[in-house]
């Protein structure tokens, strides 16, 4: 007894291909398979690929759908519903493709977009790494450039998603004194720091998948190392030094990681009012109203993350930051309540609940973390 909200008409037009309700189901099937092994789940990197899905960020002249970020949000939620870890490797193709949208130069433009659209290139985003914190300062990896023009990338990375099965990686190293004081701290990211577009058939790069995770369990998400990773400066995005300053725009874009999260609590939801129904408890006004609190939690959240991606609010990059944490923060939330809602079919160790439960953990702990999120977020009240 799924409790959804109606779809947009809008949304639903746009063009995606013909077989995404059956691509939704495979998510769903291979989520569970991908759940119990902790292998990446390339069944669902396979749906993405095939559905159009990977395209949406893509403008329209380059092959894509074009969508905006009300659509990408609703886009992400709805494969979160079924499969959390597509879901993240979804979202962060389009928060890379949407970097080179903005920052790629012509021939940049020309040459990856399309391939982004039509799915035969999946992107990843390579930020974080050990010792970096989650505001990604202190970065070890480093870029130096060559006599002849090209860059040597060193480094390793971690919590890096759809590692070893993405085709690009967007990589942040460090080229300059990170200690500028000529450049502003924008609490993300740091002085000196740039953008570097990195195939995956390069021969520097190596991705490991050997980590074990507890939640977004299919979603590849491991280690990436660089040694004497030779890019050339056609591959850099965005000009030298200057990668702090996109981070920063990159919440005005409205896309956010609550999308994830709203995705889950609707998962959560309806794990819930489905055992209610079948065991005939929705007789019991307790246990109806018990879903009903639940539901309006849904609501709220899908509320705050469809306002960040219009960008109406008054400060566009604090509505994303706030979905973000709103969302996360609700879907642990829903998925501990739904669990117990359960009684002892929630105790059952393959039930979806606890999936959902464990994805939401994880999307609290991504980039921005929630911590993070409450730090920028305050710092605005310092200025």
């Amino acid at each position: 007894m799924p409790v959804t909200a109606p779809v947009d008409p809008a949304a639903a037009a746009r063009p995606l291909s013909a077989d995404l309700t059956d691509g939704l189901a495979e998510l769903a099937r291979s989520a569970e398979e991908a759940d119990r092994t902790g292998e990446p789940d390339h069944a669902a990197v396979a749906v993405l690929r095939r559905t159009g899905l990977l395209g949406l960020a893509v403008p329209r002249r380059f092959g894509g759908a074009g969508a905006d970020a009300v659509e990408l949000n609703r886009r992400v939620a709805q494969v979160a519903e079924v499969n959390a870890s597509a879901a993240i490797m979804l979202f962060q193709h389009y928060a890379v493709t949407s970097r080179i949208v903005e920052q790629g130069t012509e021939s940049q433009h020309g040459e990856l977009l399309a391939k982004l659209a039509s799915g035969e290139w999946l992107a990843a985003s390579a930020w974080s790494e050990t010792g970096a914190g989650a505001n990604k300062k202190n970065l070890s990896t480093r870029a130096r450039r060559l006599p002849d023009g090209d860059w040597l990338l060193d480094g390793a990375k971690s919590f890096t998603t759809s590692a070893g099965i993405a085709d690009v990686y967007l990589v942040l190293a460090q080229t300059g004194d990170p200690e500028d004081p000529a450049t502003a701290d924008t609490g993300y990211g740091a002085a000196g720091q740039t953008f570097y577009l990195v195939r995956a058939g390069n021969p520097g790069i190596r991705p490991d998948t050997s980590l074990r995770l507890t939640g977004m369990r299919g979603s590849a998400t491991g280690f990436v190392s660089l040694h004497d990773c030779r890019v050339p400066d056609t591959d850099r995005l965005g000009p030298v030094g200057a990668a702090a300053s996109i981070i920063a725009r990159v919440r005005e874009s409205g896309a956010t990681l609550g999308a994830v999260a709203v995705g889950l609590a609707q998962a959560a939801l309806d794990a819930a009012s489905d055992q209610a129904a079948r065991r005939g408890l929705l007789a019991q006004q307790s246990v109806r109203h018990r879903l009903v609190d639940l539901a309006t939690r849904v609501e709220a959240a899908r509320a705050v993350v469809e306002r960040a991606g219009r960008r109406d609010a008054p400060d566009p990059g604090m509505a994303t930051l706030h979905s973000k944490l709103f969302a996360s923060v609700c879907a642990e939330e829903v998925c501990a309540e739904a669990a117990r809602m359960l009684g002892s079919a929630g105790f059952i160790e393959t039930h979806p609940v606890n999936r959902h439960g464990r994805d939401a953990r994880a999307v609290a702990l991504m980039g921005p973390t929630n911590d993070l999120c409450r730090e920028l977020v305050s710092m605005s009240w310092n200025s």
